[in-house]
Order: C-alpha cells, then sequence, then structure tokens
C-alpha cells in the first residue's frame, strides 16, 4: 500500500515541477524564458550589471502604452539584440548586437516606430532567426491573460 502512494506523490511533484516553468515568449518559432521588467524600477534596472544570460532567456519589457522607446545599455555587460513589438505583438524594430556600455556616456538606441513591448535576448539571436519587420511575439497563455486589460464596460454609458 505504501509503494503505490509513494510512486503517486512521485509523479505529482514531477508534473508540477514540469509545469512550474516560468513565463515565455516564442518568436518565429523558438520559445525563451523571460524576466518581466513591468514597473519603472524594473525596466530602469533591466539586464544592467550581469555577465551572462542563458542562450533560452530572455527580458521582456511591458509598458503601460505603445509610445516611441528608446533604451541604452549603460552598466550592460553583455550585447543584446533589442526588440520592438507594438500593441499586436508585431516586431515594429530592432537593435541588432548593441554592444555593452560601462561608460558614463551610452548611446541610446530608440524604435524606428511606437512599441509598447520590447524584448532583449543575447546578441545574434534575431539574426539567426531571420527576424522582419511584422513577425509576431508569441505570448505564453498565462502571461497573455497577465498583461491583456480587463474588457472595458460600454453598458455603464460612461
Amino acid at each position: 500500500m505504501l509503494l503505490p502512494v509513494a510512486l503517486l506523490l512521485a509523479i505529482t511533484l514531477l508534473c508540477g515541477c514540469a509545469t512550474a516553468q516560468g513565463p515565455w515568449v516564442e518568436l518565429k518559432g523558438q520559445r525563451y524564458q523571460v524576466e518581466l521588467a513591468l514597473d519603472d524600477a524594473s525596466r530602469m534596472r533591466g539586464l544592467m550589471f550581469r555577465d551572462s544570460l542563458p542562450q533560452d532567456h530572455g527580458m521582456l519589457f511591458v509598458f503601460e502604452q505603445q509610445e516611441p522607446q528608446a533604451f541604452w545599455m549603460r552598466n550592460t555587460r553583455i550585447p543584446l539584440d533589442i526588440l520592438y513589438f507594438d500593441d499586436g505583438l508585431r516586431l515594429v524594430s530592432a537593435t541588432h548586437g548593441a554592444p555593452p556600455c560601462t561608460t558614463a556616456t551610452c548611446p541610446s538606441y530608440p524604435s524606428t516606430r511606437p512599441a509598447r513591448f520590447v524584448l532583449e535576448l543575447n546578441a545574434g539571436h534575431a539574426r539567426r532567426l531571420g527576424v522582419v519587420a511584422g513577425d509576431e511575439l508569441v505570448l505564453a497563455p498565462r502571461l497573455r491573460a497577465r498583461l491583456d486589460p480587463p474588457p472595458r464596460d460600454t453598458t455603464s454609458g460612461t
């Protein structure tokens, strides 16, 4: 009796670990685990002071509204691709291989069109994937539900 219970418990724990992965996005069929930057403090910190980023990881910056965005690499030690996406999660602009910057004056990398989402990946990933304007970023269902605003009440007349 004890063996079946132990086996069931082990299977339950293993299944829980397999589904407990963090948020992810997909770009051109490639999945990346992402850290989220949802507020001003986390967006300002970004990937600063890191010496590496796992190859299948990135950081997703989420802004309250779609507008022109600009990123810089101050105190960022790893080269990055910076990909800008609009409200519809379509690629509108990309900076390939932004170099690290540890000096007081670092260049800015602006989007060429308004964006709401910005994905940072290790430099070279965007070229390897062959990303082009219009490519769609796919969000994990749980992440999508978390970021989509609730429907507006249009029946109240306000």
